[in-house]
Protein backbone atom coordinates (compact mmCIF):
# COMPACT_ATOMS: atom_id res chain seq x y z
CA UNK A 1 0.00 0.00 0.00
CA UNK A 2 1.47 3.33 -1.03
CA UNK A 3 2.06 6.02 2.05
CA UNK A 4 -0.87 8.24 2.46
CA UNK A 5 -0.70 11.60 0.53
CA UNK A 6 -1.19 14.81 2.50
CA UNK A 7 -2.03 18.10 0.84
CA UNK A 8 -1.47 21.48 2.17
CA UNK A 9 -1.59 24.98 2.00
CA UNK A 10 1.53 26.90 2.73
CA UNK A 11 -0.52 29.86 4.92
CA UNK A 12 -2.49 30.89 1.88
CA UNK A 13 -1.70 34.62 0.85
CA UNK A 14 0.27 36.40 3.35
CA UNK A 15 -1.03 40.14 4.21
CA UNK A 16 2.67 41.59 3.38
CA UNK A 17 3.34 43.35 0.38
CA UNK A 18 6.40 42.95 -1.63
CA UNK A 19 7.28 45.78 -4.45
CA UNK A 20 3.40 45.89 -5.82
CA UNK A 21 1.90 42.58 -5.30
CA UNK A 22 1.11 39.95 -2.48
CA UNK A 23 3.25 37.44 -1.77
CA UNK A 24 1.50 34.18 -1.87
CA UNK A 25 2.70 30.98 -1.19
CA UNK A 26 2.15 27.92 -3.02
CA UNK A 27 -0.43 25.11 -2.79
CA UNK A 28 1.50 21.71 -2.68
CA UNK A 29 0.69 17.94 -2.25
CA UNK A 30 3.29 16.11 -0.15
CA UNK A 31 4.02 12.50 0.70
CA UNK A 32 6.66 10.45 2.38
CA UNK A 33 9.51 10.95 4.75
CA UNK A 34 13.47 11.32 4.38
CA UNK A 35 14.98 13.56 1.68
CA UNK A 36 12.72 16.21 0.00
CA UNK A 37 12.07 16.03 -3.37
CA UNK A 38 10.48 19.42 -5.12
CA UNK A 39 8.45 18.28 -8.38
CA UNK A 40 7.35 21.30 -10.30
CA UNK A 41 4.67 20.77 -13.80
CA UNK A 42 4.44 21.84 -16.97
CA UNK A 43 2.17 24.93 -17.80
CA UNK A 44 -1.05 23.81 -18.77
CA UNK A 45 -0.73 21.60 -15.76
CA UNK A 46 -0.66 21.27 -12.22
CA UNK A 47 0.97 19.42 -9.55
CA UNK A 48 -1.61 16.46 -9.30
CA UNK A 49 0.78 15.17 -12.56
CA UNK A 50 3.75 13.92 -10.16
CA UNK A 51 1.44 11.33 -8.91
CA UNK A 52 2.48 8.36 -10.01
CA UNK A 53 6.33 9.42 -8.83
CA UNK A 54 4.74 10.84 -5.22
CA UNK A 55 3.45 6.81 -4.90
CA UNK A 56 6.87 5.50 -6.53
CA UNK A 57 9.27 7.80 -4.02
CA UNK A 58 7.23 7.90 -1.00
CA UNK A 59 8.63 5.24 0.82
CA UNK A 60 12.31 6.45 0.70
CA UNK A 61 12.03 10.40 -0.11
CA UNK A 62 9.88 13.47 1.48
CA UNK A 63 8.00 14.44 -2.24
CA UNK A 64 6.51 17.90 -2.44
CA UNK A 65 4.22 18.41 -5.64
CA UNK A 66 3.89 22.38 -6.15
CA UNK A 67 1.04 23.91 -8.20
CA UNK A 68 2.75 27.21 -10.03
CA UNK A 69 1.43 30.74 -10.41
CA UNK A 70 -2.72 30.13 -11.25
CA UNK A 71 -2.39 26.74 -10.93
CA UNK A 72 -4.27 24.30 -9.41
CA UNK A 73 -4.93 25.98 -5.64
CA UNK A 74 -2.21 28.44 -5.74
CA UNK A 75 -3.25 32.01 -6.31
CA UNK A 76 -2.42 33.63 -9.22
CA UNK A 77 0.33 35.72 -10.18
CA UNK A 78 -1.04 39.34 -8.77
CA UNK A 79 1.70 41.46 -10.28
CA UNK A 80 1.31 44.40 -13.33
CA UNK A 81 4.97 42.98 -14.04
CA UNK A 82 5.42 40.79 -16.33
CA UNK A 83 6.38 37.90 -14.43
CA UNK A 84 10.30 35.99 -14.56
CA UNK A 85 12.11 32.70 -13.86
CA UNK A 86 13.39 34.72 -10.93
CA UNK A 87 9.63 35.11 -9.81
CA UNK A 88 8.81 31.33 -10.05
CA UNK A 89 11.54 30.82 -8.38
CA UNK A 90 10.63 33.23 -4.96
CA UNK A 91 7.23 31.38 -4.99
CA UNK A 92 9.01 27.84 -4.05
CA UNK A 93 11.58 29.31 -2.33
CA UNK A 94 10.30 28.15 1.55
CA UNK A 95 10.22 24.81 -0.03
CA UNK A 96 13.95 25.17 -0.70
CA UNK A 97 15.06 25.37 3.09
CA UNK A 98 17.38 22.14 3.94
CA UNK A 99 18.81 21.57 0.53
CA UNK A 100 16.23 19.59 -1.61
CA UNK A 101 16.34 17.33 -5.37
CA UNK A 102 14.38 19.21 -7.49
CA UNK A 103 11.97 17.64 -10.67
CA UNK A 104 10.85 19.62 -13.40
CA UNK A 105 9.02 19.04 -16.58
CA UNK A 106 9.03 21.85 -19.24
CA UNK A 107 8.48 24.77 -17.74
CA UNK A 108 9.02 23.71 -14.32
CA UNK A 109 12.20 22.46 -15.69
CA UNK A 110 12.90 26.01 -16.58
CA UNK A 111 12.50 26.98 -13.12
CA UNK A 112 14.12 24.49 -11.52
CA UNK A 113 17.79 25.33 -13.46
CA UNK A 114 17.06 28.94 -12.16
CA UNK A 115 16.47 28.13 -8.98
CA UNK A 116 19.79 26.01 -9.14
CA UNK A 117 21.73 29.34 -10.05
CA UNK A 118 20.13 31.44 -7.59
CA UNK A 119 20.26 28.82 -4.84
CA UNK A 120 23.51 26.55 -5.07
CA UNK A 121 23.78 25.54 -1.89
CA UNK A 122 20.18 24.63 -1.38
CA UNK A 123 19.66 22.23 -4.81
CA UNK A 124 21.23 18.50 -4.52
CA UNK A 125 20.09 17.69 -7.46
CA UNK A 126 18.00 17.93 -11.26
CA UNK A 127 16.04 15.39 -12.59
CA UNK A 128 14.56 17.20 -15.82
CA UNK A 129 12.29 16.67 -18.67
CA UNK A 130 13.19 19.03 -21.51
CA UNK A 131 13.43 22.15 -19.97
CA UNK A 132 12.07 25.20 -21.87
CA UNK A 133 15.24 27.57 -21.72
CA UNK A 134 14.29 28.65 -24.99
CA UNK A 135 16.46 31.99 -24.23
CA UNK A 136 19.93 29.99 -24.11
CA UNK A 137 19.32 29.31 -28.03
CA UNK A 138 18.89 32.59 -29.23
CA UNK A 139 22.12 33.42 -27.29
CA UNK A 140 23.49 30.91 -28.72
CA UNK A 141 22.39 30.66 -32.29
CA UNK A 142 20.77 33.31 -34.71
CA UNK A 143 17.97 32.54 -36.29
CA UNK A 144 16.73 30.29 -37.76
CA UNK A 145 17.64 27.91 -34.88
CA UNK A 146 15.04 25.85 -33.93
CA UNK A 147 12.82 27.86 -31.42
CA UNK A 148 10.71 29.10 -34.47
CA UNK A 149 8.05 26.30 -33.83
CA UNK A 150 7.43 27.52 -30.62
CA UNK A 151 7.08 31.13 -31.48
CA UNK A 152 4.87 30.84 -34.02
CA UNK A 153 2.94 28.74 -31.62
CA UNK A 154 2.61 31.32 -29.32
CA UNK A 155 2.00 33.93 -32.16
CA UNK A 156 -0.86 31.53 -32.96
CA UNK A 157 -2.23 31.47 -29.38
CA UNK A 158 -1.74 35.26 -28.89
CA UNK A 159 -3.47 36.05 -31.98
CA UNK A 160 -6.25 34.03 -30.58
CA UNK A 161 -6.69 35.26 -27.37
CA UNK A 162 -7.09 39.26 -28.94
CA UNK A 163 -10.13 38.02 -31.17
CA UNK A 164 -11.50 36.37 -27.72
CA UNK A 165 -11.17 32.78 -28.81
CA UNK A 166 -9.43 31.69 -25.42
CA UNK A 167 -10.16 27.75 -26.81
CA UNK A 168 -8.39 28.78 -30.17
CA UNK A 169 -5.70 29.66 -28.26
CA UNK A 170 -5.37 26.28 -26.04
CA UNK A 171 -5.80 24.42 -29.28
CA UNK A 172 -2.70 25.63 -30.44
CA UNK A 173 -0.28 25.83 -27.90
CA UNK A 174 -1.40 22.08 -26.91
CA UNK A 175 -1.84 20.68 -30.24
CA UNK A 176 2.20 22.50 -30.82
CA UNK A 177 3.56 20.58 -28.05
CA UNK A 178 1.12 17.49 -28.33
CA UNK A 179 0.59 16.99 -32.41
CA UNK A 180 -2.55 18.03 -34.12
CA UNK A 181 -5.71 17.07 -33.02
CA UNK A 182 -4.43 16.61 -29.45
CA UNK A 183 -6.78 19.27 -28.04
CA UNK A 184 -9.78 17.98 -29.62
CA UNK A 185 -9.28 14.59 -28.36
CA UNK A 186 -8.87 15.93 -24.74
CA UNK A 187 -12.13 14.45 -22.77
CA UNK A 188 -14.51 17.40 -22.19
CA UNK A 189 -14.14 17.66 -18.95
CA UNK A 190 -10.29 18.39 -19.37
CA UNK A 191 -10.68 21.41 -21.44
CA UNK A 192 -11.83 24.38 -19.64
CA UNK A 193 -9.27 24.31 -16.55
CA UNK A 194 -6.31 23.97 -19.86
CA UNK A 195 -8.15 26.74 -21.75
CA UNK A 196 -8.31 28.90 -18.85
CA UNK A 197 -4.55 28.07 -17.81
CA UNK A 198 -3.36 28.92 -21.58
CA UNK A 199 -4.66 32.31 -20.76
CA UNK A 200 -1.16 33.22 -19.94
CA UNK A 201 0.81 31.92 -22.66
CA UNK A 202 2.56 35.13 -23.54
CA UNK A 203 3.32 35.35 -19.80
CA UNK A 204 5.02 32.04 -20.01
CA UNK A 205 6.88 32.97 -23.46
CA UNK A 206 7.84 36.13 -21.51
CA UNK A 207 9.39 34.13 -18.98
CA UNK A 208 11.14 31.64 -21.03
CA UNK A 209 12.64 34.04 -23.70
CA UNK A 210 13.68 36.73 -21.69
CA UNK A 211 15.37 34.85 -18.88
CA UNK A 212 18.88 36.18 -18.47
CA UNK A 213 20.92 33.28 -17.98
CA UNK A 214 23.64 32.33 -20.37
CA UNK A 215 24.89 28.60 -21.01
CA UNK A 216 28.60 29.82 -19.27
CA UNK A 217 26.57 30.97 -16.06
CA UNK A 218 25.06 26.82 -16.13
CA UNK A 219 28.94 25.91 -17.00
CA UNK A 220 29.53 25.94 -13.42
CA UNK A 221 26.94 24.00 -12.31
CA UNK A 222 28.27 20.70 -10.48
CA UNK A 223 25.37 19.18 -8.97
CA UNK A 224 24.17 15.80 -10.41
CA UNK A 225 21.76 16.57 -13.73
CA UNK A 226 19.07 13.69 -15.27
CA UNK A 227 18.44 15.42 -18.55
CA UNK A 228 15.24 13.69 -20.31
CA UNK A 229 14.83 14.17 -24.32
CA UNK A 230 11.81 12.93 -25.82
CA UNK A 231 12.23 11.41 -29.41
CA UNK A 232 9.23 12.74 -30.63
CA UNK A 233 9.44 16.34 -29.00
CA UNK A 234 9.41 19.26 -31.43
CA UNK A 235 12.95 20.41 -32.37
CA UNK A 236 12.64 23.82 -29.97
CA UNK A 237 12.67 21.93 -26.91
CA UNK A 238 15.47 19.37 -28.74
CA UNK A 239 17.58 22.29 -29.57
CA UNK A 240 17.77 23.39 -25.79
CA UNK A 241 19.09 20.14 -24.95
CA UNK A 242 21.39 20.04 -27.81
CA UNK A 243 23.28 23.16 -26.24
CA UNK A 244 22.80 22.91 -22.60
CA UNK A 245 23.73 19.05 -21.82
CA UNK A 246 27.16 19.48 -23.34
CA UNK A 247 27.32 23.06 -21.05
CA UNK A 248 26.73 20.86 -17.93
CA UNK A 249 29.67 19.12 -15.90
CA UNK A 250 27.36 16.49 -14.32
CA UNK A 251 24.77 15.47 -16.29
CA UNK A 252 23.60 12.28 -17.86
CA UNK A 253 21.33 12.71 -20.91
CA UNK A 254 18.64 9.90 -21.66
CA UNK A 255 16.27 9.81 -25.08
CA UNK A 256 13.02 7.89 -24.75
CA UNK A 257 12.30 6.41 -27.68
CA UNK A 258 9.05 6.92 -28.98
CA UNK A 259 7.54 9.54 -25.88
CA UNK A 260 6.95 13.47 -26.85
CA UNK A 261 7.37 16.71 -24.67
CA UNK A 262 4.34 16.05 -22.42
CA UNK A 263 5.74 11.86 -21.96
CA UNK A 264 5.66 12.98 -18.04
CA UNK A 265 1.80 13.71 -18.30
CA UNK A 266 0.67 11.48 -21.06
CA UNK A 267 3.34 8.39 -20.41
CA UNK A 268 4.23 8.67 -16.78
CA UNK A 269 5.57 5.17 -16.28
CA UNK A 270 8.95 5.33 -17.59
CA UNK A 271 9.48 8.83 -17.10
CA UNK A 272 8.82 8.17 -13.59
CA UNK A 273 11.64 5.14 -13.63
CA UNK A 274 14.11 6.80 -14.58
CA UNK A 275 13.60 10.26 -12.12
CA UNK A 276 13.16 6.93 -9.56
CA UNK A 277 16.43 5.20 -10.26
CA UNK A 278 18.49 8.65 -10.81
CA UNK A 279 17.31 9.85 -7.07
CA UNK A 280 17.68 6.59 -5.29
CA UNK A 281 21.40 6.33 -7.00
CA UNK A 282 22.74 9.46 -5.23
Amino acid sequence: MCPARRTRTWLAILAEAAHDRVVIRPHVREAGTGPTVVCLHSNASHAGQWRGLMDMLADAFRVMAVDSYGSGKTPDWSSATQITLEDEVQLIEPLLEGGVHLVGHSYGAAIAFKAALMHPALVRSLAVYEPTLFSLVDRDTSPPNGTEGIKSAVRSAADCLDRGDAEGAARAFIDFWMGPGSFDAMPAERRPAIVESCRNVRRWAHALMTEPATLDDLRPLRIPVLYMVGARSPESSRCVADRLVPALPNVRRVDLSKLGHMAPVTHPAPVNEQIAAFLRSL
